[in-house]
């Protein structure tokens, strides 16, 4: 396959998932704040975990687990 024939494809796949977000967000039945707010939440816990090692902070999302070194003590480990 050439390389004019894959970039139109891929083109054509990114205007269709374009499209559909697009469709899904200007719905009746779309409930597009909470996605957005859903988005904003998923963001800061990944950006809270990521930097939980520098900052000594938190646990992970969605879990009662520490971030550390605690599964160093575990046995087999």
């Amino acid at each position: 396959m050439s390389n004019t024939l894959i970039e139109a494809l891929v083109a054509i796949l990114t205007a269709v998932v374009g499209l559909a977000a697009l469709a899904v967000l200007v719905s009746k039945n779309a409930n597009t704040a909470g996605v957005f707010q859903a988005g904003g939440s998923a963001f800061s816990s990944m950006l809270s975990a990521a930097t939980a090692p520098v900052t000594g902070g938190g646990t992970m999302p969605a879990s009662n687990f520490p971030i550390g070194n605690s599964w160093m003590t575990q046995p087999g480990f």
